[in-house]
């Protein structure tokens, strides 16, 4: 650690009753297609850890490669390779099958191994004889891709998550060039998975998401990201899975927003009908707060549509409620976006 520390601002405030008695920090960017800046507030400059945020752009040397088509895997499953998936059946199943069509088995996965998110998300108690696996861990549709461009090149599968290896030099390679900082504007971490991972300024994120959203055949990834987006949006619930943040937004405007979180208060969205990218921190990772920050951008870019769903305007009204369903306060945006 260098010392220094990014100057987020304001975010959004928790109050019970009237009284503010949370503050959450944190910055935003909006970027469009051609990477100029659109708005934002916040530090924008300070490299941020994108974390699970990056997973389109880390499959999309398997993706560009072939890979999917390859090996036979189904739209569902190239969703997958971008997913923090809640561990449902479905989720399971699939990486399961992407193993088998690789010639590769769950213990070479690794990721390690949680309890399946689909429990928190959902509120419902894990069964006491669930019997886990590396399968269940919400990255291993990533992992399970990375083991495919192993297979695929004829490198190495004990050391793939090894920064030197030639399937993560490919990735920085990639993520340099995609959000043009270059391989040296990257600074790369360990990620909870056990991946590399790598922090980035905001507006280099938003960028990546808005040629992600907007993909054009002819560039030079642009139809390995056309193919990345078309099997997020087409398959959401594969990303996340019920009652996730990414599964709401993509369900409000089915087909045009491509949307990916990340750990500690991440979460990256890109607009393809308006060539839009946006990237918000907030800085201690709370996701309610996340939500209703995405809500007021989305507000202030006159980008929500109408009858965007329940669930979303549910992140605009902010409603806090105790364990006995009484009203105790709210979550207020209290930033205003700055024109770039």
């Amino acid at each position: 650690m260098d010392g220094r520390l990014p100057g987020h601002v304001p975010l959004v405030v928790a109050t019970r009753g009237d009284a503010v008695e949370s503050v959450y920090y944190g910055s935003i960017a909006v970027v469009d297609v051609a990477g100029k800046a659109v708005a934002g507030v916040g530090d924008r400059d300070f490299p941020m850890f994108a974390r699970s945020t990056l997973k389109p752009f880390q499959a999309l040397p398997f993706v560009i490669d072939g890979g999917p088509a390859h090996f036979g895997f189904a739209a569902e499953e190239t969703a997958l390779l971008c997913a923090s998936h809640s561990g449902e059946p479905r989720h399971v199943s699939a990486v399961a099958d992407m193993l088998a069509r690789v010639g590769c088995n769950p213990g070479q996965l690794q990721c390690g191994t949680h309890v399946p998110i689909f429990y928190a998300a959902t509120g419902m108690p894990p069964p006491a004889d669930l019997a886990l696996s590396p399968l269940h861990h919400n990255c291993s549709g990533k992992h399970a891709g990375f083991l495919a461009w192993c297979r695929q090149h004829g490198a190495s599968i004990k050391d793939y998550l090894d920064p030197g290896h030639p399937l993560q030099q490919a990735i920085r390679h990639t993520l340099g060039e995609l959000l043009g900082v270059g391989e040296g504007g990257i600074v790369m971490g360990t990620d909870g998975c056990s991946a590399p991972t790598y922090a980035v300024p905001l507006p280099a994120l938003a960028y990546g998401y808005a040629q992600l959203a907007a993909a054009r055949a002819g560039t030079p990834y642009g139809d390995g990201l056309a193919a990345l987006f078309r099997a997020m949006t087409c398959h959401p619930g594969m990303v996340s899975g019920e009652g996730r943040g990414d599964l709401v937004l993509m369900k409000a405007a089915p087909g045009d927003w491509v949307a990916k979180a990340g750990a500690e208060g991440m979460q990256a969205l890109g607009i393809g009908s308006r060539g839009l990218g946006i990237a918000i921190k907030v800085a201690d990772g709370s996701p309610r707060a996340v939500q209703v920050a995405v809500h007021s951008v989305l507000e202030q870019l006159d980008l929500l549509p109408a009858g965007n769903g329940a669930a979303l305007q549910a992140w605009g009204a902010g409603e806090i409620r105790n364990h006995a369903g009484r009203y105790t306060g709210r979550f207020v945006p209290v930033f205003k976006l700055d024109p770039a």
